[in-house]
This record gives C-alpha cells, structure tokens and sequence, in this order.
C-alpha cells in the first residue's frame, strides 16, 4: 500500500487481525526494505496489528527531498502514525530504526502513545574513535578536498570519482547521493544524552558477534535508559532476529505479552 505525506509516496503494509486491541510498528534499519522484517511482524500478528513501512529513501519509498537528520524522521513518522490513525502503539526497531524511536521516546510532546520499546542491534552509540582512526580520517579529508578540486578533478575525474564511490562503509557506498547525506549526519549524532529521557519499559534484542553496533552499545543503552533489559542472542550478528529466529520469536513474545494479546483476538494459547 502506499499514502502521501509531504509530496512523499510512502510504500508500507499492516499484518494481523482487523480487530487487535494492540499495535505494533516496525522502524527498519538503514538501507533496508520493510520485507526483510516479515518474520519479526510474524512472531507477533496473531494477535497485534502490525505496520510495517518504508522510511522516505528506504525501500520503495520516495526520497526526502533534502538530507534528513534522525530528528526529520522522527517528525515524517509521527505525520505517518497521524495519517494512520494510531494514537497508541508498541515500537520496534532495528539499527536505524532505533535511532529514530530514541528520538521519539525522549520528546515530550508525542501525538501517539508509545506502550513499549523493542531495540533490536540498535544505533545511536557514536564510537570513540582511537588516535589511529583519527589519523586515518584526518588524512582522508585531505586527500578528498585536494582530489575534489576543481583542477586536480578536471584532469583525472573517472580515476578521482571511482576513488570516492570506493572510500566509507557499505552503507554508505551503496546509498544514493542525498542518503549518504543523511547517513553522515546520522553516524556523527551520538543519542547516548537522548537515553535517560526514554520512559517506557525497552527490551534490548542484540547479536553479541555484532560489529556495526557491538554489544557495549548495548551495555551503554541498557545502563542509561531507566526500565531497560537486555537479552543476548549468542553467535548472531547484526540481523540477530534472523540468525536465532527460534528465540527471538520466544524472547519478543513474552515481553510483549502476544499469547494474551492472540488470545484477546480469539485465537488459541
């Protein structure tokens, strides 16, 4: 299905039974599609309605017509939620996704509800960079202002622009211009101030082989965000819900308490 928000077509799709007392919202992580979290809606749609959506940029949404900060997305998707009509939902999110919910869950002033926070392998921790990484940056700047010079591009420019699409990580090479924009304003935002403010009970679902968002990001959020806990799926990586389905989908289940919720639906314990 698609809507229009802000000239923006927006791709997305609701799962489970029409009459849920319950919703849940998936926010997807950076580059994905809303398909790649079909199962995790699946763990739970027995008895929670379940939106799924692509981020304007993500997916088979519309590009943001400028370059959006975590902060621009918290603000599309509470006009998302609006248009929608949901007033009250449980949040889940994965990497990307989850710096958007930590926008969402510190503001004061939401237009929805949020009943219940699920973090899965999520960003927001920005890395203290060692003295090395610090000279490996520095250096790269140089290199980049003095390629990307009018003159020195002139002469060399499929040489200079092959160099460019190769340098960052794959997240970023595979982004179009305007999404690497956004992605470098994300990657530089550190949300750890953000945590405190988070009021809702948040469970942390991580894969402790993760090397996007390690699991001391982890440890960082569920030492900060007052009613947190954290469940480890052991030799999973960053998409731990897909590596471990069988316990994530027990894990998710009875935090959100969707046997009660199945059941409420008339389905069966």
């Amino acid at each position: 299905m698609n809507i229009v928000i802000d000239n923006c077509s927006i791709n997305y799709k609701i799962t489970g039974p029409e009459d849920a007392e319950k919703t849940a919202v998936i926010l997807q992580g950076w580059g994905t599609g809303l398909d790649l979290y079909d199962f995790a809606a699946g763990c739970i749609n027995d008895g929670y309605r379940v939106v799924q959506l692509d981020f304007p940029g993500f997916g088979e949404s519309d590009e943001p017509s400028e370059p959006w900060r975590p902060a621009d997305y918290a603000d599309f998707f509470c006009k998302f939620m609006e248009t929608l009509g949901i007033s009250r939902t449980v949040l889940i999110g994965h990497s990307y996704g989850g710096r958007v919910i930590i926008k969402l869950a510190s503001r004061d002033d939401l237009p929805f509800e949020i009943e219940k926070i699920v973090l899965i392998d999520s960003a927001g921790i920005m890395p203290e960079r060692s003295p090395a990484q610090k000279r490996r940056v520095k250096r790269y700047k140089i290199m980049r202002n003095f390629l990307m010079s009018r003159p020195v591009h002139a002469m060399f420019p499929e040489v200079i622009d092959y160099w460019m699409s190769q340098q960052g990580s794959d997240d970023y090479r595979n982004s179009s211009p305007m999404m690497k924009k956004c992605l470098v304003m994300a990657v530089n935002e550190d949300q750890r101030t953000e945590l405190p403010a988070i009021k809702q009970e948040t469970l942390l679902i991580w894969g402790d082989l993760d090397d996007a968002t390690p699991l001391k990001d982890a440890k960082i959020m569920e030492e900060l965000i007052p009613d947190c806990g954290l469940a480890v799926l052991e030799g999973t990586g960053h998409y731990s819900f897909l590596e471990k389905p069988a316990q994530f989908r027990g894990i998710i289940r009875t935090f959100l308490g969707a046997e009660e919720a199945a059941a409420a639906c008339g389905g069966e314990l």
